[in-house]
């Protein structure tokens, strides 16, 4: 997505891009004030997006040629519809390209490729605190799933519901 009234461009990453990821994945963190939990390094990130069975994919935006921000998504798949839907992971714009309508043109490249691809639907998680971001993703015709509660099982107890001691 780039035209020549913008100098914005949209493209798949490539394994080229992992540090400029890894990077943006980090700036991530420490807007969520996650940055302790953020352990990713160049070396997982390859092997999870570029390696003999990618789980996920990054779109790069890039504002005049400098790497902007991202969106990281994979397939998930809906038994209801029997279709898959695309799950966006992360979107994070660098502060200083907010305001050119990056996150946006993310966005509707995923409901584009969503579409293209016979998803049912697109969908994330926001955090509660971040009032800029649902206000932003509700003008987008987004809603809520308050009937919903995201459940997860981590590290230690992971380990221990994998052995089926739980």
């Amino acid at each position: 997505m780039s035209t020549a009234s913008t100098p914005l461009a949209l493209r798949a990453a490539t394994p080229a891009d992992v540090s400029a990821i890894r990077e943006l994945i980090e700036g991530l963190a420490e807007y969520e004030q996650l940055r302790h939990e953020c352990i990713a390094t160049d070396a997982l990130l390859h092997e999870a997006l570029f390696g003999a069975r990618p789980h996920a994919e990054v779109v790069l935006a890039e504002w005049n040629g400098e790497v902007a921000g991202f969106a990281l998504f994979f397939h998930n798949f809906s038994t209801f519809l029997a279709r898959p839907g695309i799950y966006l992971e992360d979107l994070f714009v660098r502060p200083s390209f907010r305001g050119h309508g990056i996150g946006r043109a993310l966005l509707t490249h995923l409901a584009q490729l969503a579409v293209s691809r016979s998803c049912g639907r697109l969908e994330w998680s926001v955090l509660d605190w971040n009032v800029d971001a649902i206000g932003f993703y509700e003008k987008l015709g987004a809603r809520a799933q308050d009937a919903w509660t995201v459940y997860r099982v981590t590290g230690d107890a992971l380990t221990h519901l994998a052995s089926g001691d739980a």
